[in-house]
């Protein structure tokens, strides 16, 4: 079960997988001006990113006890002002730091993982993908 869970994790995450874009390569070639674009209202690449962080946080939280969460805000977190190229990248890196903390937390639950838990891995898997079909379609609005 557990390796099962590391492999979907990594699939949605950044590994290639038979349905397209993983959220790290939806997001790849991205730079800050993009990301800080909103278009027709909806949420900017940054948000969807930032969103997909947050709930990957909430979920080793509730397997693990502990929060890595270090941002002001929750589910759709705001983007950091003024939105530099540094800036996107940081937080680029914030999401790969969770997800490999997220595979952490699950490696070394292994099989005392609750039903709950499994369910919430699958779900923050399934998530990623989710947000990878956002940002394409966002970044396809760009052209």
């Amino acid at each position: 079960m557990r390796d099962g869970l590391i492999n979907l994790l990594e699939l949605a995450f950044d590994k290639q997988s038979w349905h397209g874009a993983n959220l790290m390569s939806a997001v790849r070639g991205v730079h800050a001006r993009e990301a800080r674009k909103s278009i027709a209202g909806r949420k900017t690449i940054w948000e969807q990113l930032l969103h997909a962080a947050y709930w990957k946080n909430v979920v080793i939280a509730k397997i693990s006890g502990r929060s890595a969460w270090e941002r002001k805000g929750s589910n759709w977190v705001k983007m950091p002002r003024p939105g530099s190229e540094k800036q996107w990248k940081e937080d680029v890196m914030m999401l790969r730091g969770l997800h490999e903390r997220l595979k952490e937390v699950v490696k070394k639950r292994g099989k005392r993982l609750s039903e709950k838990e499994v369910w919430l891995v699958q779900g923050a898997a399934f998530h990623d993908i989710y947000h990878a079909g956002q940002v394409k379609l966002l970044r396809r609005m760009m052209k």
